[in-house]
């Protein structure tokens, strides 16, 4: 069975973690598949699985997070060559590795006539401002392309994508997962008063690190700071309350958050995904450019959940605010094993 996530920060490999868990649970073989940071994460994670080294998108991301879509809009030259490039790949590791089936999350060209394939995405509806309605178009018929499309999510209400995860109308086979985190609430010793998380594409990621260190480090508290990175043996100079690690593993961040009072972290949907599954208080710090993680913090503080700031708005002073939020309720994550009736045959 091959499973491939899309290289876009950590998000889209560590929700495949539950799903390539319950895979192994159906004695079903995971082949994984992605490149750079997604892969080394799955890797690290499942280390006695068979991985491939799929084409990388290597979508340059703007310093500053202005004007994505149209960056990305010029880009689509090459992510057209990157899919096709895709498809050649999976076209040969089928016939190679013996694949019954294909889960695809975000990655457009790792689909196959042969074998049933899975898109699995929580856009249904891809935020981009003005252009919101091209975008969620074009998405729309890359997912027609697959068997079936798997968003993680509650089709009713109360859910956590709202409008980016659920459509009036769509013309492909929609099935809702629930949430999907690798995290199980557990009883332990809180350690840390703030847990910060750092993700997503380059340079953001590293913007937001120093923009943290340099807004915390008067804060009267112990700080584990985990940077998300798999490959960087750079050093950076710290305050005294910080704490500093590069990466961790699933069972380790998960005793993290469980350790900590308050996380700050990118509003992205596994982030938050892996929060609700833990019961944790949040305050959150969009991706600047990034519309579906400003809708989501949005969402989230109007029910008040959780606050959010824009990164060059966050301050150390904005904390006390959490006081006024509920931070989440603990949601049970589970993957249902009726969802790979699909792979037994075509």
């Amino acid at each position: 069975m091959l499973v491939a996530p899309l290289n876009w920060g950590l998000g889209h490999a560590t929700r495949c973690i539950p799903i390539i868990n319950a895979l192994l649970k159906a004695n079903y073989e995971p082949v994984l598949a992605s490149d750079g940071d997604a892969l080394l994460l799955l890797q690290k994670e499942f280390p006695l699985l068979k991985s491939v080294e799929l084409p990388p998108y290597n979508i340059a991301y703007p310093k500053n997070g202005k004007n994505l879509t149209f960056k990305l809009l010029l880009q689509l030259p090459h992510i057209i060559s990157v899919i096709k490039k895709e498809r050649k790949t999976v076209s040969q590791l089928i016939d190679k590795e013996n694949i019954a089936g294909i889960i695809s999350d975000n990655r457009f060209g790792v689909y196959s006539k042969k074998v049933p394939s899975v898109y699995m995405t929580h856009q249904l509806n891809v935020l981009s401002g003005k252009t919101t309605f091209i975008t969620s178009k074009i998405h729309k018929q890359f997912i027609k392309k697959f068997d079936e499309c798997w968003m993680p999510d509650f089709k009713e209400n109360p859910n956590f994508s709202g409008a980016i995860g659920h459509l009036k109308n769509h013309r492909f086979n929609l099935k809702y997962l629930g949430i999907l985190s690798r995290f199980q609430p557990k009883q332990r010793e809180i350690k840390y008063d703030l847990l910060l998380l750092l993700s997503g594409p380059e340079p953001q990621r590293t913007l937001l690190e120093i923009k943290l260190l340099k807004e915390l480090k008067h804060f009267k508290g112990e700080i584990l700071m985990v940077r998300g990175v798999l490959n960087n043996t750079s050093e950076i100079k710290v305050p005294s309350n910080f704490n500093i690690l590069n990466y961790l593993l699933a069972n380790e961040l998960e005793d993290a958050i469980n350790q900590s009072n308050v996380v700050i972290a990118r509003s992205g949907y596994s982030t938050i995904m892996d929060l609700a599954a833990l019961g944790k208080k949040a305050f959150f710090i969009p991706t600047p450019g990034q519309f579906e993680q400003e809708y989501l913090a949005k969402g989230l503080q109007e029910n008040s959940v959780a606050p959010y700031a824009k990164q060059d708005e966050f301050t150390a002073a904005k904390l006390p605010d959490l006081t006024n939020f509920s931070g989440f309720s603990k949601v049970v994550s589970t993957v249902d094993l009726e969802l790979f009736k699909l792979f037994e045959g075509k």
